[in-house]
């Protein structure tokens, strides 16, 4: 097969599914070009799942997609040869003012002055790329449009709201309809439609977009995880702080949240006009700080781990905000461990351990990948601390990550404002990924906070702080957790573990007795003492997920037993109820005891 780079350079491999997707992309950008002539070109890059374009100057409604497809696959069977050519900036300049292509001149004039500027041909249709292509348009397989949403220009949403078209390509048929396949089975499991279905969220566009509504069976959810969070971390030496929701911009300055993050808070006033302008948290660790502060520190307080079920408020883009994944107000599992230089490599390998257990419990461990984030030296207005200091915090993390025999991708830019870090990476149902946890190095707060501790020799220092998480922000890992379990929760995690179906009015004082009694053991427990038929009954505890059934009818009654039934539909008859709760808190114990 043959591919084409931007030096003009023809070179053969076997198939490549990301240049295949790359030049679909250009397919899709040439058939919107035919079909709606004034539509203005932004960008359009290959992802994980396949391609996008965006659009200006055009309204795209799902239903066209089909129509689009159609224009592509003809481009694809006219077989057009791919080529590519240079210009100066200025030319480059020219040729979008020439096409009215307001985006693709705002790229250009981000571009050095003497930067020369490559193009791709095909056909009738030109675009501003450095590619590589396929050589001709027949050689990207088959195609798939998915879906179409807006996106804000450049990802900001001060910027115009542009149409986004999601595709996707594939060397053969089968694999394609092996992916529109599996993508139907995760429409299945997205969470932002199964947990509206079983009624564990919903929002409300009065309330607004990012602010979710638990409902009483996921606020339960969040309360088993929020219990088994902080009981789990003060086995391990956690102490538990609860601080406020905000704070004087004064706290932010000395932080350096203000400088570097206040774009993405919520201020409360007007720094012209108020003297004390607030502003919600949107993350704890300069509260925490005082509780360190409150009082003279030596090295025998040391490591001071704290933890806190944080209410956290960030701004995000309408266009990112999505379901549970993404939300304006969250719950994190955060914590801050102060400790000597001595201890870092220790506490570290701690927090990391903890997180892999809960992971393993919520049954999340073997999907995550990890991500040491670095600085981006090129960038350095982003962060504070000097290039030494940034040196020597990396230095120190990846010998700790290489010591634990960790296996990490490299993630340039993506390290915290104040240090870098280590982010544990899990994909959602439809393959795109995001930060789940987060474990943190920082060696420069301290000293803006005055934080000091008197060591063994007498000497005052500044310890070390490891910003951590251990299941990461709720609202995500319950997303998460929906769409690994279809909703059918594991036991100790189900909202309502055991729901009693008694076949008629004659065994509800019995079903009564029994859900006393399981209570009385902390089961959570439901009566369905409806006037419905059995089968109905059976049939809404299935839809509901919940993991076991009682069934009780005359024959149980009259033999003081019960009958079992499971989500899967696995039947136990005649069994005690002692029994069954001692089976129910053995499956318990296995699923914690990971």
């Amino acid at each position: 097969m043959k591919f084409l780079n931007n030096k003009g350079e023809i070179f053969e491999g076997d198939y490549d599914i990301n240049i295949a997707r790359h030049t679909s992309s250009h397919i899709l950008a040439q058939a919107i070009k035919r079909l709606y002539p004034s539509a203005k070109l932004a960008i359009g890059p290959a992802i994980d799942t396949g391609f996008y374009y965006d659009f200006d100057d055009i309204s795209i409604k799902q239903e066209d997609l089909l129509k689009i497809e159609d224009e592509m696959k003809k481009i694809i069977k006219e077989n057009l040869k791919i080529e590519t050519f240079e210009l100066s900036k200025n030319d480059a300049i020219k040729w979008a003012k020439e096409n009215n292509e307001i985006y693709k001149e705002e790229l250009i004039n981000d571009l050095k002055d003497d930067e020369r500027i490559t193009f791709f041909k095909q056909g009738e249709f030109t675009d501003l790329c450095v590619g590589p292509h396929m050589l001709y348009t027949k050689s990207v397989g088959k195609i798939k449009l998915i879906s179409t949403t807006g996106a804000y220009w450049r990802g900001n949403e001060k910027n115009k709201m542009l149409t986004r078209i999601y595709g996707t390509a594939f060397k053969t048929q089968e694999e394609l309809d092996e992916f529109i396949l599996k993508r139907e089975e995760a429409k299945k499991r997205d969470h932002n439609k199964l947990g509206r279905e079983m009624e564990l969220f919903t929002t409300v566009d009065i309330v607004g977009q990012g602010l979710p509504i638990m409902l009483p069976k996921g606020a339960k959810i969040m309360q088993i995880l929020q219990r088994f969070v902080e009981d789990t971390e003060a086995k391990h030496g956690w102490m538990l702080t609860k601080t406020p929701y905000m704070a004087k911009s004064d706290l932010y300055k000395l932080s350096g949240h203000w400088d570097h993050y206040k774009e993405d808070m919520f201020i409360i006033g007007d720094e012209k006009n108020d003297k004390d302008v607030l502003a919600l948290r949107p993350m704890t660790c300069p509260f925490q700080y005082q509780v360190f502060l409150n009082r003279g520190r030596s090295y025998r307080d040391l490591p001071m781990r704290l933890n806190e079920t944080s209410t956290l408020f960030r701004k995000e883009a309408s266009g990112e905000m999505h379901g549970l994944i993404r939300v304006s107000q969250f719950t994190l599992s955060e914590g801050h461990i102060i400790c000597t230089p001595e201890q870092l490599e220790g506490e570290f390998k701690h927090s990391l351990e903890l997180a892999i257990y809960m992971l393993k419990v919520l049954g999340l461990y073997e999907d995550v990948s990890y991500r040491f984030s670095k600085w981006d030296p090129n960038n350095k207005e982003k962060y504070i601390g000097t290039e030494k200091e940034w040196d020597e915090a990396q230095t120190t993390m990846e010998k700790i990550l290489d010591n634990l025999g960790l296996e990490y991708n490299v993630g340039i830019g993506e390290a915290a404002f104040y240090g870098p870090k280590l982010d544990i990476q899990i994909k959602n149902v439809f393959g795109k990924e995001d930060t789940l946890i987060t474990i943190q190095i920082d060696q420069m707060l301290a000293e803006k906070f005055g934080m000091e501790y008197v060591d063994k020799d007498g000497t005052k220092k500044n310890p070390y702080i490891i910003h951590r998480s251990s299941i990461g922000c709720y609202e995500r890992t319950l997303a998460l957790l929906i769409e690994k379990y279809a909703g059918a929760f594991p036991l100790w995690l189900a909202p309502t573990q055991v729901k009693i179906l008694p076949i008629s009015e004659n065994e509800i004082e019995y079903a009564n007795n029994l859900k006393e009694k399981l209570e009385d053991n902390n089961i959570r427990i439901e009566v369905d003492n409806s006037n419905e038929k059995i089968g109905y009954k059976i049939r809404e505890a299935q839809l509901d997920k919940v993991p076991y059934m009682i069934v009780i009818g005359k024959n149980e009654l009259e033999n003081n037993t019960i009958s079992i039934r499971t989500r899967e539909g696995k039947k136990i008859d005649n069994i005690s109820l002692d029994n069954f709760i001692n089976n129910l808190k053995d499956e318990i114990a296995d699923q914690l005891n990971k």
